[in-house]
């Protein structure tokens, strides 16, 4: 996915206008419509929807979505223009879409009020909290997403381990590929460390095992290019 300055929001394909309202459902809050307007791939993004701000985008999407592909949700959302190249949404963005697809596997009736604990958990990790705190929020986000799965608290035992570690691996593999930051770096990161903590922690599963071709590269003057694993050869 890529940011689209014309088109569709999702997938940058030309609009199109039809001549009476059609039964529309947005891609983002699930709603539906009644509209003239979607694109050539069927995408259909509300008025609401388009004036959002990033946090509103991401807990509506999480919550209305019954995806159980973390990465293709995160991709989704990084689509849309008020989720900015680099910026503290990510924080939330991370456990929200993990949060999201563990529990559309399991307790779908839970999955709505552990997001919107992940979004107040989030908006407490400032930007710039990779290079001022050395701890990327990304990897923060990951692990608020298990501490909310184990219900942890700060007095819990092998849940609090499992939280803390979390976000160290997280923050191991972020650091090992170098800076300078970049979120949709990270968040690629983040996600695939939670989906393989799954795996061996939890015997869980949850999206899959396909490659990543980022192609946010040409709005991010510091990306690293062919030295990051997601770059986009052509």
């Amino acid at each position: 996915m890529k940011l689209y300055p014309s088109g569709c929001l999702v997938c940058g394909q030309d609009l199109v206008y039809l001549a009476q309202n059609e039964p529309q459902t947005c891609v983002y809050c699930g709603q539906n419509f009644e509209a003239s307007c979607r694109c050539l791939a069927g995408h259909y993004v509300c008025d609401a929807c388009h004036s959002l701000d990033s946090n509103e985008v991401i807990e509506q999407f999480c919550i209305q979505t019954d995806s159980t592909d973390p990465m293709a949700m995160a991709v989704t959302l990084m689509s849309h223009p008020a989720l900015h190249m680099h910026g503290p949404e990510h924080h939330f963005l991370v456990p929200a879409v993990l949060l999201a697809a563990y529990y559309n596997q399991r307790q779908p009736e839970e999955k709505a009020a552990k997001i919107r604990q992940a979004r107040k958990r989030a908006e407490k990790v400032l930007g710039g909290f990779c290079g001022f705190y050395g701890s990327c929020g990304a990897g923060v986000g990951a692990g608020i997403f298990i501490s909310l799965v184990t219900n942890a608290t700060p007095l819990s035992k092998l849940e609090w381990k499992l939280s803390n570690r979390m976000t160290a691996e997280c923050l191991l593999t972020i650091a090992e590929h170098g800076g300078p930051r970049c979120c949709k770096r990270d968040t690629y990161l983040a996600v695939q460390t939670a989906q393989s903590f799954l795996k061996d922690h939890f015997d869980t599963s949850i999206g899959t095992d396909e490659p990543i071709r980022c192609r946010f590269s040409a709005f991010n003057k510091e990306c690293l290019q062919q030295e990051c694993p997601f770059f986009e050869r052509i």
